[in-house]
């Protein structure tokens, strides 16, 4: 299971009155790339065959199998203060992150 903090679930409301328009949600994803081999990823999207459709704080997003294989257990928050990073993945799978805290391996 995916959990989102109460700071992150207000943050995702903020950000679906924006940009969650034609039936589309928040994706949360996990791709190749980044300093470490895989980068986290966020963006709105239709739902696809073989999503997943989760729900934290009454907030529902999508995430397919594979995404959610690497991520399951993980926390999401949001910190939007003087030193800030935007939203952070704390991911109990993850081996090793980057300074940056967007990529893992």
């Amino acid at each position: 299971m995916i959990t989102l903090t109460e700071s992150a679930a207000k943050k995702v409301g903020e950000l679906e009155k924006e940009n969650g328009e034609d039936g589309k949600r928040l994706r949360i994803f996990v791709e190749s790339g980044g300093c470490s081999g895989f980068q986290y990823g966020m963006s709105f999207d239709i739902e696809k065959d073989g999503d997943r459709i989760l729900d934290s704080q009454g907030v529902s997003f999508l995430m397919d199998p594979k995404s959610l294989n690497y991520m399951d257990g993980s926390e999401i928050d949001f910190d939007d203060g003087l030193q800030g990073k935007g939203f952070e993945i704390r991911n109990p799978n993850a081996e090793s992150t980057c300074g940056c805290g967007k990529s893992f391996s």
